[in-house]
């Protein structure tokens, strides 16, 4: 998976949970354009349609809601595996000197 498909689905995911462009592109300190032209190449890469836009009003499709909820397990995972090392290398290492 190139990173460029690791960005899209974050943005998908922070898009879904905040139901808007603009704040999700806020939060990720980057243009709400930027992440909806991300968000159009996922779908199209996907060859499924993940959200319903309208001026107003960001929502899932069915499909977008059962990818969501796998996205946002898997970035769980992710953000609880980097956790998991940037703690295990505050820990000493090596042989203990004599």
């Amino acid at each position: 998976m190139s990173q460029e498909s690791l960005h899209a689905i974050l943005f998908f995911v922070r898009v879904a949970e905040a139901k808007s462009f603009t704040k999700a592109a806020k939060r990720l300190g980057i243009s709400a354009s930027g992440v909806s032209k991300s968000l159009t190449r996922l779908e199209e890469r996907l060859g499924v349609r993940l959200m319903n836009r309208t001026t107003r009003s960001v929502s899932l499709t069915d499909d977008g809601a059962t990818f969501f909820e796998r996205c946002r397990q898997i970035l769980g995972e992710l953000e609880d595996a980097e956790t998991a090392v940037a703690r295990g290398q505050t820990k000493p290492r090596g042989r203990p000197s004599i």
